[in-house]
């Protein structure tokens, strides 16, 4: 019989199969992301799937979602910083804008 295998290990494991990706590198991201990219952009940009290298994040307006186009380097650099993740491109799509939110973009926090 074998040995019993963590289910940390395991769950690791699926996923890498599946995505490339392996939990802590979703976690770095999904968990850290309002310190890479401070409290203005995360309320506006929310990351939405890492796969492989490629983070995918939701604007809530296209003012929004060029803004991050133009801020890339700097979040890639931010979330390799913070949270230890590797992000080789960001593709970003505009979703539902959120309710009574007007602020004008602004640069991620150092």
């Amino acid at each position: 019989m074998a040995d019993p295998v963590p289910i940390s290990r395991s769950l690791d494991s699926i996923m890498k199969s599946l995505r490339g990706t392996d939990r802590i590198q979703i976690g770095g991201v999904f968990g850290r992301w309002e310190d890479a990219v401070g409290t203005t952009v995360a309320a506006h940009v929310r990351p939405v799937r890492l796969d492989d290298g490629v983070l995918t994040v939701e604007a809530d307006e296209p003012a929004w979602a060029t803004q991050v186009k133009f801020l890339s380097g700097t979040i890639t650099s931010r979330l390799a910083e913070v949270a230890g993740v590797h992000i080789e491109r960001i593709e970003v799509r505009v979703g539902h804008p959120s309710r009574g939110s007007s602020a004008v973009p602004s640069s991620p926090t150092p």
